[in-house]
């Protein structure tokens, strides 16, 4: 069976699994005696190995199913959750999450194997129990799973696959270490029973440290007619050779004892200690490596390609093109029955439909930022942990809906927002105290519609940033004059920190990493038709405020002519139109402001920014049209020679050759075939 039309289900529905065991996880961790979350993670873990079984992806159903072991003993009562139990299962997350992610890019799994994170699972399955020291130490500290080998002749299982301080320490202790391969007679017709007689008179007289095939394939009949055990025992290989005398339907049993252990890489290097479990130094460096590259990679898949969607929208749809068909039946009968007024009637009732088609269309796109911000809380904790930091996260608004194209895109500036609020912005618990504040850092996350945009606010009661340290650097660095600093207001000096080239490592040090990274933030909600801002007090705080469409596909747009071209201005971006006299405009620090409303409203002439005249040309007009445009909380008014009015546009790009135009947006094609270009007015501050 072809089991790649499902590929995309398993996709989608592995993530909401995922997503849902992120959390159950993080809520655990806050209570560890809570079963109820461990009745959760173990029903996703159960769900997403069944799934993965069935569409052949090995390596996410082998790691499900040992979870689900060591969550079956949680259950009952045999083990208790602690600290060590909880960065396991976070650690099998990351696992999950990034097979999926290889999986969703290349339709098969990853090569990496994740033996280690097994085999920690099994540990903790077999010794039954979580208190330190309570293990006996020559019995369960493997740290890898079996080599494979190819010949036949060979032993599959291998003692470098084991902790060689453990067996160096049982060999101590009066242990023979044996490598024994079982071959049962062809005519065996219950391989699985008879392997477990054998597995339980092995068991009576030593340990089974590692089995190849495993010991799952074993008891489901997934071998031939032989098996292999690497043995511990104090028996000789006599006596153990004895053991099989009474045991039937075996053809032969090879026994190799285990002299000499081969010689460990680090030579004389102590073994970790962690939880019982005894891991090489380098290779616990090494899990943590592999962990943060996963969290520096997460969120950085490839774009999911459907969205669910609540069947009442999905009604709405098909009632408005059912009518869609109405209308159409009736502008093919207006020449034969109704002539003109007939026409214009069912132009009227197009328009209607068309307007409520466009609604529909865009709720049905429509997601929740819930879906971007429910990655945050691991984030935030796992940051919070290697910082020495106490960091508490608050979210509201999660169920704010956006294009589901923006809520794609808008997770790696937030993400960044959020460290750099973490990192450098919250200071560390002693120094919070010492300021008065409690030991607790908050960082704040929030989202609400605000017209026809979303906003969404990173906040946290950190250090703030200081304006004139940004300036102090500003000049130092030769991005400008230290007179143009002094005529900037503060709220200009902090928008210094999105300046290209003013990310640098000193500048970590200097301003708490407040300018790393921050144009490449600018840049990317730019590029979404957005805007961010800063607003800090020192001492006190910061916050980032986002504003973004809801839609990135089709709105509304006022249409003004300059010159004889049609542009097109985003509606959600206008405050209102107004006129004003040539004879009000002034000049301040060389630009033109006129006093609105008893407020500075700088003046900016469209056909001067979109090079369409020169300056030295500007015609002399008593009366000028402006439309006043907003940006968070500033405005500035453009200069238009006419209005054409309101209406819906669909946006197209412009191509990668015409990309970067100063105060383009892009384009849409108008009613008669032309194109008119769409200015965005976030450009012009």
């Amino acid at each position: 069976m072809d089991m790649n039309q499902y590929m995309e289900i398993f996709i989608e529905e592995s993530k909401e699994h995922l997503q849902s065991m992120n959390q159950v996880l993080l809520e655990l961790e806050n209570n560890m005696s809570d079963v109820q979350h461990v009745n959760e993670i173990f029903r996703v873990a159960h769900t997403i190995k069944g799934m993965s079984g069935t569409m052949g992806f090995s390596k996410v159903a082998d790691l499900t199913h040992e979870m689900e072991n060591v969550l079956h003993l949680v259950r009952n009562h045999e083990i208790a959750v602690n600290s060590y139990i909880i960065d396991i299962l976070f650690e099998c997350f990351d696992s999950l999450e990034g097979q999926i992610s290889h999986i969703e890019e290349n339709n098969v799994e990853s090569d990496e194997e994740n033996i280690t994170l097994v085999n920690k699972l099994k540990e903790i399955f077999k010794t039954k129990s979580n208190t330190p020291g309570a293990v006996d130490p020559t019995v369960a500290q493997v740290v890898e799973e079996v080599k494979v080998v190819t010949t036949d002749e060979e032993f599959h299982v291998d003692v470098m696959q084991t902790s060689l301080a453990a067996l160096r320490q049982s060999a101590s202790e009066g242990f023979n270490i044996m490598k024994i391969r079982v071959t049962l007679v062809e005519s065996c017709m219950l391989k699985a029973a008879r392997s477990f007689i054998i597995f339980n008179s092995l068991e009576d007289q030593g340990d089974v440290l590692l089995s190849y095939p495993s010991a799952e394939d074993i008891e489901d009949e997934k071998f031939d007619l032989f098996f292999e055990v690497l043995y511990l025992t104090k028996d000789s290989e006599t006596e153990i050779r004895h053991l099989f005398d009474s045991i039937s339907e075996i053809d032969k049993v090879d026994i190799e004892v285990v002299d000499e252990l081969p010689q460990d890489e680090l030579g004389s290097q102590e073994p970790v200690i962690v939880n019982n479990n005894i891991v090489k130094a380098t290779e616990e460096k090494q899990i943590k490596e592999e962990t943060v590259q996963q969290e520096k990679s997460s969120g950085k898949g490839k774009t999911s390609k459907t969205v669910r969607v609540d069947i009442d929208r999905l009604d709405n749809l098909m009632n408005l093109v059912s009518e869609l068909i109405i209308v159409k039946t009736s502008m093919e009968e207006h020449d034969s029955d109704k002539g003109k007024s007939g026409m214009a009637d069912a132009v009227e009732y197009l328009e209607r439909i068309t307007t409520s088609l466009h609604d529909a269309v865009m709720k049905v796109r429509m997601v929740p930022v819930e879906r971007v911000f429910n990655r945050f809380p691991r984030m935030v904790r796992d940051l919070a942990k290697d910082l020495d930091k106490k960091i508490k996260l608050v979210m509201s608004g999660q169920e704010t809906e956006v294009d589901r194209t923006v809520v794609d895109e808008i997770a790696d500036p937030l993400i960044h927002l959020i460290r750099n609020s973490i990192d450098h912005g919250i200071e560390s618990p002693t120094e919070r105290e010492q300021r008065g504040k409690s030991a607790h850092g908050t960082v704040n996350l929030k989202a609400y519609p605000e017209g026809n945009n979303v906003v969404i606010e990173v906040v946290d009661d950190g250090n703030g940033i200081d304006p004139k340290v940004i300036a102090k650097k500003v000049v130092s660095k030769g991005l400008l004059t230290e007179k143009e600093v002094d005529n900037m207001s503060d709220k200009d000096v902090l928008n210094l920190l999105f300046m290209p080239g003013f990310s640098t490592a000193e500048t970590v040090t200097d301003l708490s990493g407040r300018g790393v990274g921050l144009d490449v933030v600018k840049s990317k909600i730019a590029t979404l038709g957005g805007s961010v801002d800063i607003l800090s007090e020192v001492g006190e705080g910061s916050k980032f405020v986002i504003r973004l469409p809801l839609t990135l596909a089709i709105i509304q747009a006022l249409m003004v002519y300059l010159d004889d071209e049609k542009y097109a201005l985003p509606l959600n971006n206008i405050s209102e139109i107004t006129t004003i006299k040539s004879s009000a405009i002034s000049m301040l620090q060389s630009q033109e402001v006129v006093l609105y409303r008893n407020r500075t409203l700088p003046i900016i002439r469209m056909k001067e920014i979109l090079e369409l005249r020169d300056p030295s040309e500007r015609e002399e007009v008593k009366e000028l049209t402006v439309v006043i445009v907003r940006k968070g909380s500033e405005e500035a008014g453009l200069v238009v020679d006419s209005l054409i009015g309101q209406q819906e546009i669909v946006i197209k790009s412009l191509g990668a050759y015409l990309k970067g135009i100063p105060a383009i947006a892009g384009a849409t094609i108008l009613g008669n075939g032309g194109v008119a270009l769409i200015v965005d007015p976030n450009q012009l501050f």
